[in-house]
């Protein structure tokens, strides 16, 4: 439950097992006669010239495009652009592959490439594994032994290989009579490199070791990234060999320490060697130092792993598979544990310098889709939806990181594009920059203004859980607040403001242009951020709530369904992968079952009629997050089947954007955690509700260490129709408590648990 395994190595990067600590990253293949590890980092992102990112300058213009959107011209913004051709931001890429090869082995050759198979098959008794609690990756076969994992106290990625004895002058895949030697190199021939990379090796053996180095130019410029690998191994003296180092045969320890910095200019090799030795604390043995570096890794790592648990008892026999054969079955309660365990896992060894990308934080190609950047229209919030109540602050202190560090380009775009103080956020970013600069006409993300108010709500829904509020936090939302104040200056007939001009990601009403007036999600962020930002700026907050309460109401169309446009006669349409108009039930709970029964009903009609169109996992699960805030089990259960049976999941337990495992993508792989917290519990500062949508057939089950946003820990057990909840507060609180029993009030005081016995439907 706790890790997965596989009986054969990784023929395609995508089903390498990974770990990660945040920065780095390790693809690994499990190869125990040629192993690969491919090397990422989140800073490594193909440049992009300063002068292609700035935001457009569109803000003279904006008072002619807002009169005519008004007006009725459902086409005005399709020339609001400055002209340039689509953008696309930087490209996150993978650095290169360690590789450690022993002479004469029964292994593949050449380069490691996608839909590339081995050429030669495991020997009995090999298998790969990975240690969710410790982010080990293991592969042995026949005494032979690789280890890796990525440190999270230390920053740097350690393997540790072991060879058998000698047996009767022959090593297992070498000749009789003549004993083979191992062959440590860095390989950045990768699929998708750009032509005039300009790659440098430098291998220096030295006794009981070597020095690899590999620094790769981009081309056009004076940015580069370099690797530096010292290699321990103890039992000869290695010696130069193409590039990398050859260690003689008399090696049966190898461990290797990597890092990898992106820079510009040139790299002090010397000051990285000499820091990676200084890990080893002058320690010689491999297996000794390789014992401390997991040691210092394993204590930051495991305890973020363990503090939640699900267990949905789950079949022993389903829950001994490989991942593969898991996933075959499609279905079943070992796999739906194994995946909650694998999305909190990927998602936990991807947050650190920034949050998790397109990809979590690996890749094995240099051609990545959408740039493996972030898209924050919608798959970053659902990457993170697990954050705050799966107990990883490591995630949303990630989420901060990327938000803190772009405000200065997010003020930028209000400036440049919209003649507003504050600030606006990017749809798509590559960590870099913060401007808004990739759009064109059918993808006007440059338009979209509810960003801002979208990506701070993870950072919101943190300090309610923690208790502890940011000041940077408050700042930003100050910041937002203001940019409303300057945007929302044009009223309508009934006195009410008007968001113009306005956009729905990444959709367009069925009888208009993309850009339009009124999006609902737009209304819905302009609203809660106003509200967000009055509450924590007791001066301002009378002047915030008077403008919040100016806003238009939400509309309700001609199906009954909670429209997309909050505008007289723009046509919904509802064959689409987003559902951005659902903002104000997911994760705002503005609307919901208990305060607006009539808008949860119309929002639960626009989840009916909504289609899937390119059957995009994202689509699936926000379908499924939303379902579940309006306490529809079965709906919910019918969306994550869809992904469950579509075939979206690699043996590495990440996933793909699309079906039959199309497209690398971390989409499904890190929002299913959140889904299934929600389906069992969900929390406003002042509610807690209680197996909200639990679905059929989930006859028992124990939920261990969610947060709450209230202060309190919950621990959650059912079995035959009756269920056991216990809350742990850490600060007193007066709410709500919703179960299928009933509703009634709940006093909480610090450190006094609360056990409840409820019915379970």
């Amino acid at each position: 439950m706790h890790g997965t395994w596989e009986a054969a190595p990784a023929a395609r990067w995508e089903d390498a097992f990974l770990s990660g600590n945040g920065r780095h990253g390790a693809l690994v293949f499990g190869d125990p006669y040629d192993e690969r590890v491919i090397v990422t980092h989140h800073a490594l992102v193909l440049p992009v010239p300063p002068a292609d990112t700035l935001p457009p300058r569109l803000a003279g213009r904006l008072p002619e495009l807002q009169d005519r959107l008004l007006a009725g011209d459902t086409t005005a913004a399709e020339g609001f652009t400055d002209g340039r051709p689509l953008r696309w931001v930087g490209a996150f890429h993978p650095a290169f592959a360690v590789r450690l090869r022993r002479d004469g082995g029964p292994s593949s050759t050449g380069t490691p490439r996608t839909g590339t198979p081995r050429t030669g098959g495991p020997a009995p008794g090999y298998r790969r594994e990975v240690d969710f609690a410790t982010g080990v990756v293991r592969a042995v076969c026949a005494g032979r032994e690789s280890r890796v994992f990525v440190s999270r106290a230390d920053d740097v990625i350690v393997q540790r290989w072991s060879l058998p004895a000698v047996q009767g002058g022959r090593d297992l895949g070498g000749a009789a009579g003549r004993t083979p030697g191992t062959r440590v190199a860095l390989d950045a021939d990768l699929p998708g490199a750009p032509p005039g990379l300009d790659v440098a090796h430098s291998a220096v053996p030295s006794p009981g070791g070597a020095l690899l180095t590999l620094r790769a130019r981009y081309p056009g410029g004076d940015a580069a990234f370099t690797g530096v690998t010292l290699v321990v191994a103890p039992g000869g003296t290695a010696e130069a060999a193409g590039g990398g180092v050859r260690l003689p045969g008399a090696v049966r320890e190898v461990l290797l320490l990597t890092r990898v910095r992106r820079h510009t200019g040139d790299l002090d090799v010397h000051a990285e060697a000499a820091a990676l030795r200084a890990l080893l604390d002058g320690e010689g043995d491999p297996a000794r130092a390789y014992g401390r570096l997991l040691a210092r890794h394993e204590e930051a790592h495991r305890g973020a792993y363990e503090r939640v648990v699900l267990d949905l008892g789950g079949d022993p026999a389903e829950r001994a598979l490989p991942g593969s054969g898991l996933l075959a079955r499609r279905g079943g309660a070992a796999l739906l544990e194994r995946l909650f365990a694998a999305g909190r896992y990927h998602l936990l060894s991807s947050s650190g310098m920034l949050p998790p990308r397109l990809v979590g934080l690996w890749t094995g190609d240099w051609d990545t889709a959408w740039s493996g950047a972030f898209t924050t229209d919608a798959n970053l919030n659902l990457h993170t939806a697990a954050a705050a109540a799966a107990a990883l602050p490591e995630v949303a202190h990630a989420h901060a990181a990327l938000v803190y560090g772009q405000l200065a380009d997010w003020r930028d775009n209000a400036r440049m594009v919209f003649g507003a103080r504050g600030v606006v956020a990017p749809a798509h970013t590559d960590g870099v920059s913060g401007h808004s600069y990739h759009f064109q006409r059918a993808y006007p993300l440059h338009l979209w203004t509810a960003g801002a108010d979208w990506l701070l709500l993870p950072l919101v829904e943190h300090a309610e859980t923690t208790g502890e509020t940011d000041p940077r936090l408050v700042s930003a939302l100050a910041e937002v607040a203001l940019f409303y104040e300057d945007f929302l200056t044009r009223t309508g007939r009934d006195g009410r403001v008007v968001v113009v001009p306005s956009y729905s990601p990444e959709n367009r009403p069925a009888n208009a242009s993309w850009v339009t007036v009124n999006a609902t999600m737009d209304i819905a962020a302009a609203r809660h951020a106003l509200t967000t930002a009055a509450a924590h700026l007791p001066a301002d907050a009378e002047r915030l709530l008077a403008l919040a309460a100016r806003l238009p109401e939400y509309r309700v169309n001609e199906d009954g369904a909670l429209a997309e446009w909050a505008w007289p006669g723009l046509a919904d349409a509802y064959d689409h992968r987003h559902l951005s108009h659902l903002y104000p039930v997911w994760p705002l709970g503005e609307i919901n079952p208990d305060d607006t029964p009539d808008l949860a009903r119309a929002a639960h009609r626009a989840l009916e009629l909504r289609g899937a169109e390119n059957d995009s996992a994202h689509g699936h699960l926000h379908h499924a997050l939303v379902a579940a805030r309006l306490r529809d089990g079965e709906r919910a259960a019918g969306a994550l089947r869809r992904v469950l049976e579509g075939d979206f999941f690699h043996d590495s337990l990440m996933s793909s954007h699309y079906p039959a495992r199309d497209v690398y993508n971390a989409d499904a792989a890190h929002t299913l955690p959140g889904l299934l917290v929600e389906l069992l519990v969900q929390s406003a500062p002042d509610r807690l509700v209680l197996l909200p949508a639990l679905p059929e057939g989930w006859a028992r089950g124990v939920l261990r260490g969610v947060r709450t946003r209230f202060g309190a820990r919950v621990d959650l057990e059912w079995r035959d129709g009756r269920c056991t909840a216990t809350v742990r507060p850490s600060r007193a609180a007066r709410i709500s408590l919703r179960t299928p029993g009933g509703a009634r009030p709940l006093r909480l005081a610090a450190g006094e648990d609360v056990t409840l016995t409820l019915p379970a439907r």
